[in-house]
Formats: structure tokens, sequence, C-alpha cells
């Protein structure tokens, strides 16, 4: 095998314009590939980042049933004190978990004393809230603080009302029972929307929701949690899902949990881009298999006295089929090393620019690409080996060479 190696490195070097010309498509192959992965992979981050960081959390506990009836926004399936000391026990416990908060939501009539409109709204803790989305104040306007007695409002509808911050508004509610109840408020600040759930909620401090909706003791809708990293998704649930074993007094389960891929439809899009990137990939490889597969017939046909010759000397077929599957190898590892150490130089150089770009209402974003270990080995081995695939014909082909005519024929 080390005669063998050191004859198809040889090969390779005599024909080095070959050579170069093969490991160059190969090369760019694997750089295309790369750097499309990196690039596709930032505008997937910051999509996820947006929906997790500064609406959804990462994970989010309910009582049974209130995801199916949400937009009715149920207030009779909040989460009651026993319940939240049950599931606290399981939220300090998780080593994936960084931080949580609790909400009560509810929808309302908001009035500017002039005008009427619906309005949903999120009532939070705010140091707890803004711990548990980090991204939420990128997306508040004219904002300082939330106070007891303060409002966020989303922008669609103080252009509607036409309010701005510090004006003054008043809010009417019906509780669970259906008694209704007003609360004078004054504008704190505007949320910008984002698509997906809660994209366009406003948001109170929890001690008014309270008030309006007459609630006494503890009492939330939803346990927003954030993880450490969102990368431990599946374990992170797979250590909560004991909570779903928890039944109520009827027997049925009493808690629900969902990952932020189940409640936004923003996951079809994540998985639609993954698809795309699978496609290009394989488009790009087969560009690879196809110019591989083009030169190593060409070599073989250049090379007939030659493996008449060897072939004539006595030298088996099979051992032919080696030399040849051993210099498509060598190409394949030399465009895929290659063409991962120029994609990871090229991935840097746009992380040093730092190129902005904008995307619906958001400016000045800026682009991050990365690459993981994993693409970069996955993206060389499928390389090596349809390198190796393409060699196989050709190699076939030479070893199959009747050694009198291949003379001959020379």
């Amino acid at each position: 095998m080390t005669n063998i190696s050191k004859i198809a490195y040889r090969n390779l070097k005599r024909n080095h314009r070959r050579t170069l010309l093969t490991a160059s498509l190969i090369t760019l192959g694997v750089i295309f590939v790369l750097v499309y992965t990196a690039l596709s992979g930032s505008f997937k981050s910051y999509m996820i980042g947006q929906i997790t960081d500064s609406s959804m959390g990462h994970i989010q506990i309910h009582k049974k049933g209130f995801v199916a009836s949400v937009e009715n926004l149920p207030l009779d399936k909040n989460l009651n004190a026993k319940a939240i000391e049950f599931l606290e026990e399981y939220l300090t416990s998780n080593r994936y978990i960084e931080s949580y908060s609790y909400r009560i939501k509810f929808g309302a009539t908001f009035s500017n004393f002039v005008s009427t409109t619906n309005i949903r709204l999120n009532a939070i803790d705010p140091n707890k809230e803004f711990a548990t989305l980090p991204a939420l104040k990128e997306r508040l306007v004219d904002f300082s603080s939330l106070e007891e007695g303060g409002i966020i409002v989303p922008d669609l509808i103080a252009k509607g009302m036409d309010v701005k911050k510090g004006d003054p508004i008043v809010l009417v509610a019906n509780n669970k029972k259906g008694s209704v109840n007003g609360l004078n408020l004054k504008i704190s600040g505007l949320v910008e929307r984002i698509s997906g759930p809660g994209g366009r909620d406003g948001y109170i401090h929890i001690n008014d929701a309270k008030k309006i909706l007459r609630i006494k003791g503890v009492e939330v809708s939803e346990i927003v949690i954030r993880l450490k990293d969102n990368a431990m998704l599946k374990e992170a649930y797979k250590e909560l899902s004991p909570i779903l074993s928890k039944l109520n007094q009827k027997g049925k389960p009493a808690f629900e949990i969902h990952t932020w891929e189940q409640l936004s439809p923003f996951y079809n899009i994540v998985k639609m881009l993954d698809l795309m990137n699978l496609a290009i990939e394989i488009i790009l490889i087969s560009i690879v298999l196809i110019s591989i597969l083009n030169v190593m017939v060409m070599s073989v046909y250049e090379r007939i006295a030659e493996i008449g010759t060897i072939a004539a000397m006595g030298t088996p077929p099979k051992t032919i089929v080696k030399l040849f599957l051993t210099e498509g190898l060598y190409l394949g590892v030399l465009g895929a090393v290659l063409g991962s150490i120029i994609s990871v130089v090229i991935v840097w150089v746009l992380n040093t620019m730092q190129i902005s770009y904008s995307f619906g209402r958001q400016d000045n974003l800026v682009l991050e690409p990365s690459l993981a270990y994993g693409d970069i080995i996955f993206v060389g081995v499928v390389v090596v080996f349809i390198s190796l695939i393409a060699s196989i014909s050709p190699a076939l082909k030479a070893s199959r060479l009747d050694p009198v005519e291949a003379l001959r024929t020379h």
C-alpha cells in the first residue's frame, strides 16, 4: 500500500496541471459550500435570537389547555401559587436554565380619551423579563424604565391612536369572573413589532395587571424560560419533562411545556433554510463529483500506454484500481483541506469587516458568519468520499484495459 501511495503521489505531481485544475475545482466547491453555510447560519441565528431573546424565550410552561386557547387569552387557565411553587423546584434545579420570568397575558380596551381600540398585554416583572429576554430592550423606543402606572404601547397602536411617551391613557379589562375594571396609566415607551406570537403585544407592570384584573395572591399565565445555550434545548426540555406527569384533581395532565420551535411559525422558515442549505450543498458537491469524474476519465485516456505497460509487467487489476482510487483520495483531501482553510480565512475577513445590513424594520444589523468545526469536518468528509466515488468508474475502466490493445493503441 505504501508503494501505491508513492506512485499515486508521483503521478499527481508529474501531471501537475491536471492535478491543479481538479484540486482547484474541489477547493472552490468546498469554499462555496462553507461560506454559504456560514452566511445563512448568521441570518438564521439572528432570526432565532429575535424570536427567543426578545419575545418568546426558549421554553414556556403553561397550565394544560392554555396554548390551544391562547387567542382568547383565557384568564381561567392561569397558574396559581401552588402550581408555581411546584414548578419552581424544577426551574431552580435545572442546570440548563439561565433565568425565567412570569407573565400575565390578557386583552384590554385601550383609550386615549378620544378613541378606543383593543390591545393584547403582557404583564411582567421588568427586572426578570429583561434578564430573560435581553433583546427586548432593543425593540423599545423612547423608553427608560417600566414602573407601576406605566405602559409600553405597540408602535402600530401608538401611531393609530396618535399617542406618545408621557401621554395618559386608560385601560379597561374584564377579569375571569366577568367584572369590568379600569386603570389610568401613562405611556412609558413604544415597542416595535416582530413576527410571531407576542410580537405585537404591549407591556405593563405585573402589579398593575393584578389591580385591573382584581387578582389576589400569586397568579400567572405563563413562565418564560431562557437557557444558557439554545443548542441545549432538547436536553433542557427532557429534564423538565417530568412536570408533564403531574396530574390535576381530575386525573388529567396539569401542565404543558412548549419550546419556541413548537410555538413559533418561524421554525418552519428555519427548516426551509436548512433544506435550501442541503440543496445547495448537494448541487455544489455534484459539480465537484462531475469535475473529478471528468478529469479522472481523461487521465485514463491519456495514460493508456502507461496502464498497459504496468499491466504487462504483471500488475494485477486490483492494484491498478487501488492506484486510481488513491489518486482520487489525494485530490479530495487536498481540495477539502485547502477549501476549508480558505473558507475560514474568508469568514474571518467578513467578521473583521463588520458588514451591516437591514432586515425589515431593523437597520445596522452586523453580519456575523461563523463556521462550526462540525460543518467543516462534515463537508470535508463528504468531499473526500465523493472524490473516491468519482474515481471508481475510471479506476475500473483502467483495470480492465487489455495490455496488448493498450500498447498497440499507443
